[in-house]
């Protein structure tokens, strides 16, 4: 389900009202019928600016699409932050992961790292294997994205995040080389990322084909996707 897609143009004019955090609250509310809790407002608040100033380059073309909370068909999964357009003919997808963190703890659980939360410290999993098990759903299950050759890129951004041995830390080599992390020194480099795949903008409604694709397991996840040995998380 798309909650919020907009062009990359009138996404930043929604930046500029001041009032994002209302705009997306109303938007989840139309759409789902939910309430949001205010921290989640703040957190959209804080997050999407930063993506915004992302997104401000020339380069990045201004009818490139931005989707907001996107409800992944079936699953009670929820990806933050959705840019799509195109490379010559190739339509892709860049799927961001976004977090306020400021630090986390290794743990000795594949995938898993300890962070602080509103009501204390808590196990989750690495925002990488997060944005890359949101991008390997959809290759596993999702037609139109396997059918069409749609190419998913997922990444996550800890914009308060400084850098240290934990977070890219070589226990979560596998799901940062499938999903590279960009922490508070890297703007410029997510910026790099975003405009290797994303050329020209998004003409077809990307988004919107796949919301609609059939759910079905694909010949991507029949031939290609397996669960490692010893590994807690599902590799789909």
């Amino acid at each position: 389900m798309i909650v919020y897609h907009k062009t990359k143009e009138d996404f930043s004019n929604d930046i500029l009202t001041n009032a994002i955090g209302d705009i997306i609250t109303q938007h989840i509310k139309d759409k789902t019928g939910n309430k949001v809790a205010p921290n989640e407002v703040r957190s959209f608040e804080n997050s999407l600016g930063y993506m915004e100033r992302i997104l401000r380059d020339p380069e990045i073309p201004d009818d490139s699409g931005i989707s907001i909370e996107y409800h992944l068909p079936q699953t009670s999964k929820r990806v933050d932050f959705i840019i799509t357009g195109k490379d010559r003919d190739q339509e892709n997808v860049i799927i961001i992961e976004l977090k306020q963190w400021e630090h986390a703890d290794i743990t000795q659980k594949d995938g898993i790292v300890s962070t602080r939360f509103q009501y204390g410290t808590s196990e989750t999993s690495h925002p990488s294997y997060q944005a890359w098990s949101y991008a390997a759903l959809l290759t596993a299950f999702n037609s139109t994205v396997d059918e069409e050759s749609i190419a998913l890129y997922p990444c996550a951004y800890l914009h308060n995040y400084r850098p240290d041995d934990n977070i890219t830390n070589s226990l979560y080599a596998y799901y940062l080389e499938k999903a590279p992390v960009f922490l508070r020194p890297d703007a410029s480099k997510l910026r790099a990322f975003i405009k290797q795949y994303i050329k020209q903008g998004d003409d077809s409604r990307i988004m919107f084909r796949i919301d609609n694709g059939k759910i079905k397991p694909t010949k991507t996840y029949r031939h290609q996707y397996r669960i490692k040995p010893n590994q807690r998380h599902w590799i789909f």
